[in-house]
């Protein structure tokens, strides 16, 4: 039996690569920093109690792995080098951890936000999570996977942006002209696992994407949105100077709060960035994976989740136009 070890296991993405791996005939060993009862519903599997922090519990977890599953890492943070700590010294020690333990395969999940380095300090921190993997680990034995934005059942980062999308004027802190790619958190989690078990694979970075040609616009998602909603919908998109102002007024409510805030400065350059469109190739040729979920069936399940666990309210579509609601949007384009 091979043993699979994995960082990020109760973050949202990692829950979905452990559902995938329940079952599989592998044995699974996860690291975290202060298990709860009941936290995941992979009753065998083995629990290394640290952080990545902590080389002893790194150690623990990789020995005798054949393979490690890299999804842990800050998306929010105070500053660069609160990102580097996670995102950087993390895997690097990670990495080290795996090469002194002789470990085959190291699947390392990055981000397509990667590429340009430049725009944010999240960038830059998976940018340099990247280099860091590279330097402790010979190039045959990792895989770096950049996902675009990631959604599906049990994401609460991106509950808001659903909420927002659902609303009949859909208020937007991006480009007006920006394409995304988008995947579903099952096929990427299907993805992990086709690289972690392909007999060989080159190291990347291979950018991924639910298949759809030049991805989409927001006024594409928003279309969508008001069809499965059936509301009539508007589109206003907010110019930097006021997503600024908007971003400031979150940041101050969540330290007055004390809670994560909705907008920040730091992740506007991101948002008004024009092209995040994933360039998806050569991950099928290699592996066989390949998305099954464009977003139209993507959002019904993950609305229906929404639902079901009481996230968004239990409602019922209004009776949808047969010419198409939402085909006529208000705002700048």
């Amino acid at each position: 039996m091979t043993t699979v070890a994995i960082t990020g296991g109760t973050g949202f993405i990692g829950r979905h690569v452990i559902a995938a791996l329940t079952g599989s005939g592998q044995s699974l060993r996860l690291l975290m920093r202060n298990p709860a009862p009941g936290t995941l519903s992979c009753g065998n599997a083995e629990i290394i109690r640290g952080s990545l922090a902590d080389r002893d519990a790194l150690a623990r977890l990789v020995d005798g792995a054949d393979t490690v599953i890299h999804c842990a890492g800050a998306i929010g943070a105070a500053d660069r080098s609160a990102f580097a700590s996670a995102n950087i010294d993390g895997t690097r020690a990670l990495a080290a951890a795996a090469a002194a333990a002789g470990v085959r395969r190291f699947v390392h999940l990055s981000s397509i936000a990667a590429r340009e380095p430049a725009l944010t300090d999240y960038a830059w921190s998976k940018a340099g999570s990247e280099m860091a993997l590279a330097a402790e680990l010979p190039a045959p034995s990792f895989v770096i996977l950049r996902p675009p934005a990631v959604y599906g059942p049990g994401d609460r980062a991106t509950l808001p942006l659903i909420r927002q999308l659902l609303q009949p004027l859909v208020v937007l802190p991006v480009a007006a002209d920006q394409r995304v790619s988008l995947i579903f958190v099952r096929d990427l989690a299907a993805a992990i696992i086709a690289v972690a078990g392909a007999p060989s694979c080159p190291g990347g970075p291979f950018e991924l994407s639910d298949g759809t040609p030049g991805g989409y616009s927001w006024p594409d998602l928003v279309r969508e949105a008001a069809r499965q909603s059936g509301r009539s919908q508007r589109t206003l998109f907010l110019p930097p100077p006021l997503a600024r102002l908007t971003a400031r007024a979150a940041m101050l409510a969540a330290r007055l709060s004390g809670g994560p805030p909705m907008l920040t400065l730091g992740k506007l350059p991101e948002l008004y960035h024009r092209d995040w469109v994933s360039h998806a190739e050569g991950l099928d040729a290699v592996t066989g994976w390949r998305p099954h979920v464009a977003f139209a069936e993507g959002l019904a399940t993950t609305l229906d989740w929404y639902r079901r666990e009481g996230w968004l309210p239990r409602t019922r579509p209004a009776t949808r136009n047969p010419l198409g609601l939402g085909q006529q949007q208000g705002g700048r384009r």
